[in-house]
């Protein structure tokens, strides 16, 4: 397959631009030591649009693929990339289609990929997860057995409960609902969320008795998705009231609490605290898709705050944690919706750093991978002979400017000044994307 340029975008062009081709290599080269004790697949997810795009092009848009590293026994197994076969890239390869339910909107799989139930799927909002095998092949287009009208790309699993917890949002009311997925994979619950208009919610958060919702200025603009020139129809409104929202997980009734205006991509983690009060760590930008904004990085704005929801007083106190530019925040999965301690984020995209901040201690230790080398989101995975929150290993991709290839690194994350315990060494380069999880055996 010859390979292809990215023109008309900067999301087209060096390593934002898309790979031509799908590899399957095995016994990767590997600096340092595997730990033994890691069974699984690293699994990571981005736009990779295919024919490169010509004109108008948004980089939340382009078609996904699926980048995959097998460790088991102390070994680099296989580097596998694929796209999701969605039913438009199906046809484009020339295969059958995938089947499933009807894509409630539009179809896309190109956000987010991770485990649950002994399933892998892919996710991105306002669309059906599709369901993938170990080794990355697509099965179907699925809604769990009721989901009336897509997903979210960031759905919360309880460490406890085993549910997946996640929501969807619309552009007719309700404009957003809560659902509730079983450890099975069939709907459970949902709950109508009343938000003040068609809004982007991309991500959320939950604590053991609350789902919390960020209904924030960036609205959906039917003008701009009619316009053949427009690849993204939302945009930042100034008259738009932003507030976070807590929905009882077993009540129906949203209680709003207003904040100022700001963005929120992605939280860390929440959490109830003593005093009934839930907190909430996110990476807040003060605005995001102006109209007057046309060039720039999305990543270049924002900072790391906690959020302190007072029921009591109906205020929401605020406090910047760091305000170095920082994306793609993680914690331990055995805490999500619990109090936290450790929060793992990446510089902003372009950066070569992945830091950890000790929300307990105030402070932050900084893993620097060099000159031209830059980190994507990090996954942490719990280390199963020790049991510290902090006691596991720190896994993500880094692409190399010297070489315009990509390695799977993995850090010790209770040492963060440390070498990597590992340097898997791909056989290209990976895209820069989204997000991604480790799935263990």
């Amino acid at each position: 397959m010859a390979v292809i340029e990215g023109q008309g975008s900067r999301y087209l062009e060096g390593n934002y631009g898309p790979v031509a081709d799908e590899l399957t290599v095995f016994d990767l080269e590997v600096d340092g030591a595997i730990p033994p004790s890691l069974s699984g697949r690293y699994l990571r997810i981005g736009p990779n649009p295919w024919p490169v795009p010509e004109g108008p092009y948004h980089w939340f848009s382009g078609a996904g693929m699926v980048h995959g590293v097998e460790l088991r026994d102390g070994r680099a197994q296989w580097y596998r990339n694929r796209w999701v076969r969605t039913s438009q890239m199906a046809e484009q390869l020339g295969e059958p289609d995938p089947g499933g339910p009807t894509p409630p909107m539009y179809d896309a799989s190109n956000t987010n990929v991770l485990g649950h139930g002994g399933r892998i799927y892919t996710f991105t909002e306002g669309s059906n997860p599709y369901e993938l095998t170990p080794e990355l092949d697509t099965v179907c287009r699925t809604d769990f057995c009721g989901v009336p009208r897509g997903f979210t790309a960031h759905p919360k699993i309880d460490p406890v409960t085993g549910e997946l917890l996640g929501f969807a949002y619309g552009f007719e009311e309700p404009y957003v609902r809560y659902h509730a997925i079983g450890p099975d994979g069939r709907l459970t619950r949902t709950v109508d969320v009343d938000t003040t208009g068609p809004v982007m919610m991309h991500d959320f958060s939950v604590t053991e008795r609350h789902a919390v919702f960020y209904d924030l200025p960036v609205v959906f603009s039917l003008e701009m998705a009619l316009d053949p020139d427009t690849p993204f129809p939302f945009r930042w409104d100034d008259d738009y009231p932003p507030r976070v929202g807590l929905l009882p997980r077993d009540g129906d009734a949203v209680r709003w609490f207003d904040v100022d205006p700001c963005y929120v991509f992605h939280p860390l983690n929440a959490y109830e605290d003593e005093g009934g009060r839930v907190v909430l760590d996110v990476v807040r930008y003060p605005d995001m898709f102006r109209l007057e904004e046309t060039k720039g990085s999305l990543l270049a704005k924002q900072r790391l705050e906690r959020w302190t929801v007072d029921p009591s007083s109906g205020k929401v106190l605020t406090d910047v944690v760091d305000d170095r530019p920082q994306e793609f925040p993680q914690v331990d999965p055995r805490v999500v919706g619990r109090r936290h301690r450790f929060g793992y984020v990446a510089g902003a995209i372009e950066d070569t750093k992945v830091l950890k901040h000790d929300l307990v201690r105030g402070t932050t230790e900084v893993h620097d991978l060099g000159a031209g080398r830059h980190p994507g989101e990090f996954s942490f995975v719990p280390d199963g002979d020790r049991a510290g929150e902090d006691e596991g290993w720190l896994v993500g991709f880094v692409y190399d400017d010297a070489t315009d290839r990509s390695d799977l690194v993995l850090l010790d994350a209770s040492d963060m000044a440390a070498a990597p315990v590992a340097t898997i060494h791909l056989p290209r380069r990976v895209p820069f994307g989204f997000h991604g999880s480790w799935v263990a055996d």
